[in-house]
């Protein structure tokens, strides 16, 4: 079980990242095009990323992208997302 460290940490770079892909997450859940339980499987297959600490790099010089880094396990579901589609 990850620690409630590890969770938030990565919980925060879920947001961060979807907010930098203009990704509105509370809306997506709002409009049932995500829910609750999938986002918290977003987070629990972000803390398995190899690469958190260039992430928060990634996203402290990046303002604004249309897709993620290549290393990003969520690259999927954000893709989909962004396309107005269900993840």
């Amino acid at each position: 079980m990850q620690s409630t460290s590890t969770l938030k940490r990565h919980a925060q770079l879920v947001d961060r990242m979807a907010n930098t892909l203009g990704v509105d997450l509370e809306q997506k859940i709002m409009e049932g095009q995500m829910t609750f339980e999938a986002l918290g499987d977003v987070v629990l297959a972000c803390t398995g990323c190899a690469n958190p600490d260039a992430c928060e790099q990634w996203l402290a010089r990046t303002t604004s992208a249309e897709t993620t880094p290549d290393y990003c396990r969520n690259s999927d579901v954000f893709s989909l997302l962004m396309a107005g589609k269900h993840a």
